[in-house]
């Protein structure tokens, strides 16, 4: 049975989280961070973030390691942002979805897409 409360509070969370990010001080944490997904468990304890940087897979894991560090302030920040019964725990995971994406859209501008010859119909 899908929780319809479950995955409101993972938009909540991803939404406060983004805000969250600009107020980390962390000169690890990249400014061009976006977060890809946030997964809730089922009992809201734990939290998965896959996080991207969009100048890197390097940049991506430093980012997590300087998110690693702050947790203790996000989950705090976010806890006094929205009305939940207990803080999950956050596990930020990199992720590389943002660069494999901006691949595969390079790859499909330099492909040459062959008009068709113009024949007789047959």
């Amino acid at each position: 049975m899908p929780s319809f409360k479950n995955d409101r509070m993972s938009e909540d969370i991803h939404r406060e989280l983004t805000d969250i990010f600009r107020q980390v001080k962390d000169p690890r944490v990249s400014s061009l961070i976006s977060i890809v997904r946030v997964e809730l468990a089922g009992d809201g304890s734990h939290c998965k973030v896959y996080v991207s940087s969009l100048n890197g897979w390097e940049d991506t894991v430093q980012s997590v390691k300087g998110l690693k560090s702050a947790a203790g302030f996000i989950r705090r920040e976010l806890f006094a942002r929205l009305k939940m019964r207990k803080s999950p725990e956050l596990h930020f995971i990199a992720d590389d979805s943002i660069a494999r994406g901006a691949e595969v859209t390079r790859k499909l501008e330099k492909m040459e897409i062959a008009p068709d010859e113009e024949g007789d119909g047959e």
